[in-house]
């Protein structure tokens, strides 16, 4: 490489980095260049007085929350350029107040992160060493496009993958792969929620996310969701639990390994052994059976099977043996099952993560979900209710024309065979084998291009087999970052493209509505971006225009505030206070959200009657499906026959509610498994016969963080910084440690799986097969399950600034060609006060604790049956003093 007078270093450094200057961005390297705090400025004197904010003369612009994947409505108060408050927007119907959670509360400071990615880079060392030379957005451009380009001529579009993280960019993302002719869009979602999405998509048919009709709720039933902290909708849930619990007298019991915020806010909790929660459910369903206290009306109606053979499947899963099983008694189990059932239909069993991240999770979810179908619960006030068109359908967001038509070829990257229901009814994919099939020559990439991912720091095995692949320069021979932050995803690729945060771009967004309406939210840029960075479906428009004309013409639109304007001309222009505005887009700006009030709640949709238009050209078959054929002549279920009425039904292939799933059998079969389509439970491999001195480790979130997302902003990890492993009491007099002793935990290779598959990556049969080992700090308790020890994520950066890396930062040097540091300098354009300067009061090299360990490192790549989520909680560890 050739150096031309000083190489910068430091994050800080960034702020006067030229076009053509190059620049060090080391891991551990937490130095950064100074920068005005929030709510100070600086007086001509030079010295920092606290901004007075006044609200009357702010502006107020409504925008939608991204610092979780819960997207609350809000509206931020922007003064001199600077987004100075955030509160939430009370027309946004889940949340209805003025109220925001730390997290949204801390947004204004993700815009003025001191270490903020401002300008285009280009590696010029070697990928991972660091030195980065900026460049110009049309260099940028220009070079993305010709590598697809080539891709393209040589016959493999599907070699250009874009691989993101929390997006909320469907449409747009969909629209530049089908215009390059690649259907690879990697997500995450194995890694979070598909087991749970997909035993609602077996269940209900239709929806990937239940909505709780908690406020009317009077018996909640919780199998290992911490909704009270970290759940996806958790603000909106917990604040309708709270009333029904303290307004109405609900009751709320909760099964968990650990105590969570949510456990111990319960009126019950019980420690279940891990992976044994779908027991707990078959044997409360038995109980309800035996007692006649099911819904006998709704079973024969609308459940598959019916009530005998659910008696005769059930018979044997007793409270005795589901107590032999997850160790919770046998009366405990009887005594809730009855107390459930009596409440009914005001009821509602759900779960999360606790009970779908293992192996055998995708049953144990819908053993749960089985619990409202036979209490009625389903659809009903005050039960486990879902909404409809939970997406940004076309037909009512179209989008600019012309569009791209659909891409129809497959590949094992975005669709891999050996788990044949990850992409059965929603794109939910497999990500976490993706690094694994790209080593083994099972895909090829020619262009990578990753959205806020940082698989190194989030991925199971993230920095051994995820680092490793993204370092290879053969198994991805291009990588392209959009990030905030110089994260460990953008430390390893070629081109980084400086992010807009969510409070600088555009976008719409959508989630379930608790009160059981269809709303939409629009996103809209409070702030301009710092420096030059760019939104990253501005960066993929641009770049498609500079593709050939066939690509081109999809981008012909503009801009993607075009985009959006275009998805909003279909809404309303009249607003609920008799406003009226030139466009649904003008609409959307002034308030933020618009909730379709047009059409009933979504209570008991499957009894809605067929009107006359939907029932022609249809027929009924012996199972008293109502059938319609499409345009291609191909029929499909629209509907039921009840009772010689024309019923919706569910949007199962039955049109019932399914706890028997054919579908689900004939899939298996396929892929050589056993597996009759019920809801069984089969014991997690290796964790029914756990060794004396063996454990499973578990994690969990705080209320403060958000996987990649929150580190970097120092008042979140101001409140948690550090994650010390739970450790029951037995355990640290076994091995002789209290709280704050230091320990090596290590831990091992999944065995093989349950039925006959094989665990992907299994340890050798016979011996055992270490993952890694990592020093942490212990905290004794006796809120976890004796065979558990429990470590949140989110933490242990080794890069993202000082609040992530725990480092008190000092200013900027400026190294001479050979490296080494020859000068100290003040920029003379930062500001003289900078709240990370000394403020990073848990800095280890201070005599803080830290920033602590990432878990995610040393758990394996582990993904369950057919589904395919990661097993996150199936990790057998061992522990010992050092």
């Amino acid at each position: 490489m050739e150096r031309r007078g000083f190489l910068k270093s430091g994050l800080g450094a960034l702020a006067t980095l030229a076009v053509g200057e190059t620049i060090l961005l080391a891991p551990g390297d937490a130095a950064a260049g100074l920068a005005e705090p929030l709510n100070y400025a600086t007086d001509a004197d030079g010295k920092a007085r606290k901004r007075h904010v006044d609200y009357r003369t702010a502006t107020a612009v409504k925008s939608v929350c991204l610092n979780c994947s819960t997207v609350c409505g809000i509206e931020g108060f922007v003064e001199d350029g600077k987004v100075v408050k955030i509160r939430g927007n009370p027309l946004d119907p889940n949340l209805g107040s003025f109220m925001t959670c730390a997290k949204g509360q801390s947004g204004p400071t993700i815009n003025t992160y001191p270490e903020r990615l401002l300008y285009p880079l280009k590696r010029v060392g070697k990928r991972g060493e660091g030195l980065w030379k900026r460049i110009t957005w049309d260099e940028a451009y220009d070079e993305i496009a010709a590598r697809i380009r080539k891709s393209i001529a040589a016959g493999h579009p599907e070699r250009v993958a874009i691989h993101q993280g929390r997006s909320r960019y469907e449409a747009e993302f969909a629209r530049f792969l089908n215009a390059v002719g690649s259907p690879v869009l990697l997500n995450h979602r194995a890694l979070c929620s598909s087991n749970k999405r997909a035993a609602n998509y077996v269940s209900l048919g239709e929806t990937d996310w239940e909505s709780i009709d908690a406020e009317r709720c009077r018996y909640f039933l919780n199998f290992g969701a911490n909704f009270y902290e970290a759940h996806q909708g958790g603000l909106h849930l917990v604040k309708r639990v709270v009333k029904a619990r303290f307004d109405h007298g609900a009751k709320l019991v909760t099964f968990d390994v650990r105590m969570s915020n949510t456990a111990g806010r319960s009126d019950e909790w019980f420690q279940p052994h891990p992976g044994t929660e779908g027991a707990i459910a078959l044997a409360m369903a038995h109980v309800i059976l035996r007692e006649n206290l099911h819904d006998r009306a709704f079973i024969e109606d609308f459940v598959q099977p019916g009530e005998a053979q659910l008696r005769t499947w059930l018979k044997d899963c007793t409270p005795a043996w589901a107590q032999a099983q997850s160790g919770v008694p046998a009366a405990d189990i009887e005594r809730i099952a009855i107390e459930f059932a009596r409440a009914r239909p005001a009821v509602a069993a759900f779960t999360n993560r606790g009970t779908g991240a293992h192996y055998n999770g995708f049953n144990n979810e819908r053993a749960v979900v089985m619990l409202n179908a036979l209490v009625g619960s389903v659809g009903r006030p005050g039960g486990y209710c879902y909404g409809l068109e939970e997406k940004l359908a076309p037909a009512k967001y179209p989008a600019p024309q012309p569009e791209p038509p659909k891409v129809r070829i497959r590949t094992d990257l975005e669709d891999p065979p050996e788990w044949p229901l990850a992409n059965r009814w929603q794109k939910m994919k497999v990500g976490q084998v993706v690094y694994d099939y790209l080593e083994q020559g099972r895909a090829q990439l020619d262009v990578y291009l990753s959205y806020t991912i940082v698989s190194p720091m989030t991925w199971p095995e993230g920095r051994t087999t995820a680092a490793r692949v993204l370092a290879d320069e053969k198994l991805i021979p291009f990588h392209a970052c959009s990030d905030i932050v110089y994260s460990e995803m953008a430390h390893w690729a070629d081109l980084i493209l400086p992010d807009a945060t969510y409070l600088e771009r555009w976008g719409m967004d959508i989630r379930n509505n608790l009160e059981l309406q269809h709303y939409v939210m629009l996103r809209q840029p409070m702030t301009a971006p710092p420096g030059e960075a760019r939104s990253f479906p501005e960066v993929l428009f641009d770049v498609g225009r500079r593709l050939a004309p066939e690509q081109a013409k999809y981008f012909a639109f503009g801009t993607h505030e075009d985009f959006v304007r275009a998805q909003c001309s279909k809404l309303p222009t009249q607003g609920p206070d008799g406003r009226t505005f030139a466009s649904g887009f003008d609409y959307m700006k002034h308030y933020g959200v618009h909730v379709d009030t047009s059409q009933p709640k979504t209570y008991e949709v499957y009894r809605r009657r067929l009107g006359a238009e939907q029932l022609a050209g249809t027929r009924v078959d012996d199972a008293g499906r109502i059938l319609k054929a499409d345009k291609a002549g191909k029929e499909r279920a629209i509907g039921m026959m009840v009772k010689g009425e024309p019923l919706r039904g569910f949007a199962t292939p039955s049109r019932r509610f399914e706890i028997l799933a054919p579908e689900v059998a004939e899939v298996a079969t396929k892929a050589g498994m056993t597996d009759d389509g019920m809801p069984a439970f089969h014991p997690v491999p290796g964790l029914d016969r756990l060794a004396d001195d063996r454990f499973v480790l578990t994690t969990f979130k705080w209320n403060v963080h958000t996987q990649g997302r929150t580190a970097s902003q120092k008042y979140l990890s101001e409140i948690v910084h550090d994650n010390p492993m739970w450790m029951h009491p037995k355990v640290a007099r076994r091995i002789g440690v209290k709280s704050g002793d230091m320990v090596e935990l290590t831990t091992y290779r999944p065995r093989s799986g349950a039925r006959g598959d094989v665990a992907f990556k299994a340890a050798p049969a016979g011996r055992e097969e270490v993952v890694g080992r990592a020093r942490i700090r212990v905290f004794v308790t006796d809120a976890i399950h004796p065979k558990v020890l429990a470590v949140s994520n989110s933490l242990g950066w080794q890069v993202g600034g000082r609040a992530a890396q725990g480092r008190a930062g000092a200013r900027d040097a400026v190294l001479d060609a050979t490296g080494q540091a020859s000068m100290r300098k003040t920029l003379a354009s930062a500001p003289r006060v900078d709240d990370l300067t000394n403020g990073v009061w848990w800095d280890a090299h201070r005599g803080g604790r830290g920033n602590g360990v990432n878990i995610n490192a040393i758990l394996p790549v582990n993904p369950a049956p057919l589904v395919g989520m990661q097993s996150w909680f199936d990790t057998v560890c061992s522990v010992r003093k050092v």
